[in-house]
């Protein structure tokens, strides 16, 4: 009895399956038109961000030193480059950048400060660059050896 109730379902999956083949044998299924692609971000002409370097190491600090750096970059692409946000992964390190769009061509500066206050041993932080690029974010980093200073 149980086989029977099993078997009854399966059954009408078959015959619906076999009629819908049929109607297509048939050409009187319904056909979706193709759906053309959107057009793709790398399609249209747009800022390449383009870094001299992705990684600084400041090397070996003493604790509470406050020192800076710049990232030297250009845009290398076809559009005006706007960095929308500069997004770091600790507070003790701070991102200028310009806020005017950068021409095709042009160079500038990513100013990153780092504070090794209340810091010790490795440092590696990130600065996150979001802008209107293709891929949008850009990921440059900085390291330290943070020293603390022996008490005499």
């Amino acid at each position: 009895m149980k086989v029977k109730l099993l078997l009854l379902p399966l059954l009408g999956l078959f015959v619906l399956g076999a009629c819908h083949q049929q109607k297509g044998k048939q050409g009187t299924e319904n056909k979706t038109p193709a759906i053309e692609k959107p057009a793709t971000l790398s399609s249209q002409k747009l800022p390449v961000l383009q870094f001299d370097e992705t990684v600084h190491d400041f090397g070996k600090m003493v604790q509470g030193e406050i020192v800076k750096y710049s990232f030297h970059f250009k845009n290398v692409g076809e559009a005006p480059l706007r960095i929308n946000r500069v997004a770091t992964s600790c507070g003790c390190t701070v991102g200028k950048y310009p806020h005017q769009p950068v021409k095709p061509g042009e160079e500038s500066d990513i100013e990153v400060t780092f504070n090794s206050s209340h810091k010790m041993g490795y440092q590696n932080k990130s600065i996150m660059i979001l802008s209107n690029t293709d891929p949008n974010r850009v990921v440059l980093r900085i390291k330290a050896m943070v020293i603390v200073p022996q008490n005499k």
